[in-house]
């Protein structure tokens, strides 16, 4: 039978014996569509108190409340999302996410 101080010597041999752990990579930062309009919607993200709507987002960026901005803006926020910058908390709310 061992006794603790055994158990311990051991599992303390066997620790110092394992690899060093390495740290995680960085994720790196996701990659933006060129056009200046995903980084005035990630503008508004940024001073947006809660989840937007693509028509709120429209309003805070001045566009016209026509079926086609909203489309648009919506196809926008669907894109941010499937890239991670963006969170879909529930159908058509979108969140910025926070690292």
């Amino acid at each position: 039978m061992t006794t603790p101080i055994e158990s311990l010597a051991v599992t303390r041999k066997t620790l110092l014996a394992l690899p060093p752990a390495t740290p995680e990579p960085a994720e790196e930062p996701p990659v933006l569509p060129a056009h200046p309009a995903y980084q005035q919607i990630l503008d508004v993200f940024a001073d947006a108190a809660g989840p937007m709507r693509a028509r709120d987002l429209c309003q805070a960026l001045d566009l016209p409340l026509k079926p086609k901005n909203i489309e648009s803006t919506r196809h926008k926020l669907k894109r941010l999302v499937s890239l991670g910058v963006l969170a879909e908390t529930e159908p058509g709310l979108f969140i910025q996410r926070r690292p």
